[in-house]
């Protein structure tokens, strides 16, 4: 298992923390952001493969900003996947 910390850059959420544990999402926590939202995103994603999650949320795109947190949380995994 490995933890992972990530500081999102153009988006409302300060924080996004998750492990993965033999190649699946688990325990992904935003600080900020949309709460509902993000309480959904991380219920949806648990125990999914993070490369497919990853995959899925890239270039998802909130109110014109270019990003979005769901953006931030598949650049975030590919971070985690490339370190790991």
């Amino acid at each position: 298992m490995k933890h992972f910390s990530y500081t999102p850059q153009g988006v409302c959420s300060k924080n996004i923390s998750f492990d993965i544990i033999d190649g699946k999402i688990h325990n992904l926590k935003f600080i900020g952001g949309c709460v509902g939202n993000l309480l959904a995103i991380a219920k949806l994603v648990e125990g999914k493969d993070a490369k497919a999650v990853a995959d899925i949320l890239r270039g998802n795109d909130c109110r014109g900003k270019g990003t979005s947190c769901a953006d931030q949380l598949a650049k975030a995994i590919d971070m985690a996947l490339e370190t790991n």
